[in-house]
């Protein structure tokens, strides 16, 4: 809300920088593949590509006609995918900082934007109940999912083999759907979710595990396999809006809004055993 983007070091959390460029509030932010490189989505309509080197942004990639609210890069770094109150997602070249494809994709806000694995399909997901899969290079709709409820989509992303889809909904639900036959296979419950676009994730690092921020101010845990809640991280004094999963070790990041202000890195002491490299 401040405009600005802020790095920290994850070890000892040493502010090392603040970005500012952007002239209203920052919905979301992504990394590039090289660690160097991150862009991030504002109200201000514009999406601004930054290096962690330099005070000022890169490149500035217009054209969202109202907020930007969501914002990923795909593996290769070299494609950036937004999504806008203006009910569109668009494809950007990072490097040129030009819009390649618009896809009208919703009827309403669209939540959250994410590629697969291997960068062919974007999934996106809307205040309109649907769930879209698009194949990148064509910019067609591939699979549409729809719950029978129809509950608002709040955030969405690829599981890391790219083989299912999490989806959080503002009905205080998580589901995992899969992507070959557009079923759902399982619900998360217990967490409170029927404001925000609250994020959600996985953890692969030792064991599967659903991951995601909620409500009532805490983290939660599930397995993936048997729906249960196996943890509850309290700390944080409001709303937990984002979590995020680092790639092997088992550290969970969590930030929250309003009357808390802060971001918790949560890490578990017990030793990894095994990595399973196709969650």
């Amino acid at each position: 809300a401040d405009k600005t983007a802020r790095l920290y070091h994850a070890a000892d959390a040493r502010h090392e920088r603040t970005y500012k460029g952007h002239t209203q509030g920052i919905s979301d932010l992504a990394w590039a593949a090289d660690s160097i490189h991150f862009c991030t989505a504002s109200d201000d309509k514009t999406i601004r590509i930054w290096s962690v080197l330099a005070d000022e942004s890169l490149k500035v990639l217009k054209g969202h006609t109202n907020y930007v609210f969501c914002v990923n890069y795909n593996p290769q770094s070299n494609l950036i995918v937004s999504g806008s109150f203006d009910e569109t997602v668009r494809i950007w070249d990072a490097k040129k900082g030009r819009c390649i494809k618009v896809l009208p994709a919703h009827s309403d806000p669209v939540n959250a934007v994410c590629f697969n694995r291997d960068g062919t399909l974007i999934v996106s997901c809307s205040h309109d109940g649907l769930i879209r899969i698009w194949d990148t290079g064509t910019g067609q709709c591939l699979k549409t999912l729809i719950d029978d409820d129809n509950p608002p989509v709040s955030f969405v992303k690829f599981s890391p083999n790219g083989k299912y889809i999490l989806a959080s909904t503002l009905d205080s639900t998580l589901r995992l759907w899969s992507f070959s036959t557009a079923k759902c296979l399982k619900t998360y419950t217990g967490h409170a979710n029927t404001k925000y676009c609250v994020f959600a994730g996985f953890s692969v690092t030792a064991g599967k595990w659903i991951v995601s921020g909620s409500e009532d101010h805490c983290v939660y845990l599930w397995n993936l396999q048997t729906k249960e809640i196996v943890q509850k991280l309290v700390g944080h004094k409001d709303v937990v809006l984002t979590v995020a999963c680092h790639p092997f070790a088992n550290v969970i990041a969590s930030g929250s809004i309003d009357s808390d202000l802060t971001v918790r890195v949560w890490v578990d002491s017990t030793p990894v055993t095994a990595v399973a490299p196709d969650a």
